[in-house]
């Protein structure tokens, strides 16, 4: 075969190449995007339960829920630190909040090399938001977070 007797060029490889390449980097940053928006979901999803906790005035799930241990009851001397009686009074109709009815999560952060995400959330309709910190492995809660959280810059 001499060189003027080659095949004619096919561009169909080439196309099918450059289109897997296109594939390959859309799914990429996709699943890239998806990761971001959701990288928080369940430390907000332990918040948001807590929260509902305390709207239906499930004071006892809510502190199972703060502790990270449904099963507090059977072994309540553990939690001296934060009794259920001082919980009440934090969280109950008589803390700061009065009863709670309606939370909204706003946002969530996690400070560099910390143990935990920062997810604020506004009760009650307040315009002063509250924070609660969300240890990322026990999903324990405490409150507030240690440090604050900017949701929105400038606000």
């Amino acid at each position: 075969m001499a060189l003027l007797d080659a095949k004619e060029y096919d561009p169909r490889p080439a196309k099918r190449r450059n289109r897997l390449i296109i594939l390959a980097i859309v799914v990429v940053a996709a699943a890239l995007a998806i990761w971001w928006v959701f990288r928080y979901w369940p430390q907000e999803r332990v918040v948001n339960k807590f929260f509902e906790a305390l709207e239906r005035k499930d004071f006892d799930a809510a502190y199972g829920i703060y502790n990270a241990d449904p099963d507090w009851k059977q072994h309540s001397e553990k939690y001296n630190q934060y009794p259920l009686p001082q919980f009440m009074l934090d969280w109950g109709p008589s803390g700061e909040y009065g009863v709670i009815t309606s939370h909204k999560i706003d946002c969530a952060k996690e400070p560099p090399n910390a143990s935990g995400v920062i997810v604020m959330v506004i009760v009650n309709g307040r315009a002063q938001e509250t924070s609660m910190w969300v240890e990322k492995k026990a999903k324990t809660l405490t409150s507030p977070a240690p440090r604050e959280l900017q949701c929105h810059p400038g606000g």
